[in-house]
C-alpha cells in the first residue's frame, strides 16, 4: 500500500486556516476513502475496515448533499476537482 500516491490540490497555507471547512473535511475523508479501499483489495475479509469505509462514504455523502444545498457552485467545483461521482438521487 503505497501511502504517498494522493496528491493534495489543497494549497498548505490553506489547510492551515480552514480545517473546519466542508470542502477539507471532503478531501480527507476521500483520502481515507482511496486508502481504504486499497487496503481491501489486498484484505478481503477485512470487515471491520468494511465497516469503517461504510461509515466515512455516509459522513461524506451528508456532507456532499449539505454543500449541494448550500452553495452549488463550490459542491460542483470540489466534485471536479477530487474526481469523484455525483450520488444518485432518490
Amino acid at each position: 500500500m503505497v501511502k504517498n500516491s494522493f496528491i493534495s490540490i489543497i494549497p498548505q497555507e490553506e489547510k492551515e486556516e480552514n480545517k473546519g471547512s466542508v470542502e477539507f473535511q471532503v478531501f480527507s475523508f476521500t483520502n481515507k476513502i482511496r486508502r481504504l479501499t486499497s487496503h481491501l483489495e489486498l484484505h478481503k475479509k477485512d470487515f471491520l475496515s468494511q465497516r469503517g469505509l461504510r461509515k466515512i462514504l455516509g459522513k461524506r455523502q451528508r456532507l456532499l448533499t449539505y454543500l449541494s444545498k448550500k452553495n452549488g457552485v463550490r459542491y460542483k467545483k470540489l466534485i471536479g476537482q477530487l474526481d469523484i461521482r455525483e450520488p444518485k438521487t432518490r
